[in-house]
């Protein structure tokens, strides 16, 4: 399910249904280059998407993560039509995909879909100025116990499928510093990496361990996205006529 679109009002969600295609998204796929204009917007359910600041020489830095909280491709609506950035999917899973001019078009007739969109840009911008300080402030293993909750927070489950040199490419660090961090997060109990499969074991161990980065976001989209019609797993869909899978 996509909180965003759960959160449309009926009516509205019900005029984008025709125009809402489902799709697989895969671990790596790119969705959009640098510099490239956005052809849709996507709705992640179960996939998450890292968005990322590129250098020329390849180098990459993740600024945020988007899943089924949120949407990718906001520059649509912010009226740029592209951005300098990349956004690359994590962890593979489905979501749905909108043409962008559909998008433009919808958010034309303002109201309440117009606001909620503009709150989610303001959650979102928050993630990245917050996770822009710390890539310099805090150390390596308190970085990735934040990007390990956040990717928590848009998974069904406590397992996640990575590669270290993709989770390396997303905290801009070298692949030997996400070896030592991940061993640290290991010996303390806290996760179990294997084959490029991370399984975390103590998630309060976790909160404890990473910066306040982690509970400012968290608590900055809560404060903005709410009212929240997802809460835990077994949710029950307040809009019966729709599918479960949107709502």
């Amino acid at each position: 399910m996509n909180h965003l679109l759960a959160a449309l009002a009926e009516a509205d969600l019900l005029r984008w249904l025709p125009h809402l295609e489902w799709v697989k998204m895969p671990l790596g796929q790119i969705l959009y280059e640098p510099g490239r204009i956005l052809s849709h917007v996507y709705f992640p359910t179960t996939a998450i998407v890292s968005l990322l600041s590129v250098t020329k020489n390849t180098a990459s830095s993740g600024c945020a993560v988007v899943g089924n909280e949120g949407v990718v491709g906001v520059a649509v609506f912010m009226g740029g039509g592209s951005t300098l950035g990349r956004a690359v999917v994590h962890s593979a899973g489905d979501g749905f995909r909108l043409i962008a001019q559909t998008m433009k078009d919808e958010l034309t007739r303002g109201g309440p879909v117009l606001h909620l969109m503009l709150r989610y840009t303001q959650a979102l911008m928050t993630q990245m100025a917050q996770t822009a300080m710390c890539n310099r402030q805090h150390f390596l293993d308190q970085q990735l116990c934040r990007w390990l909750l956040l990717s928590l927070d848009r998974l069904p489950s406590n397992q996640l499928v990575m590669t270290q040199e993709l989770i390396a490419s997303i905290l801009g660090v070298r692949r030997e510093g996400v070896t030592e961090s991940a061993f640290k997060l290991q010996e303390a109990g806290l996760i179990r990496y294997a084959r490029g499969r991370i399984e975390v074991l103590n998630r309060k161990g976790l909160e404890k361990r990473a910066c306040e980065c982690y509970a400012l976001v968290k608590g900055e989209y809560g404060r903005l996205l709410l009212p929240k019609l997802v809460t835990d797993r077994g949710v029950r869909c307040p809009k019966s006529n729709l599918p479960m899978h949107i709502c």
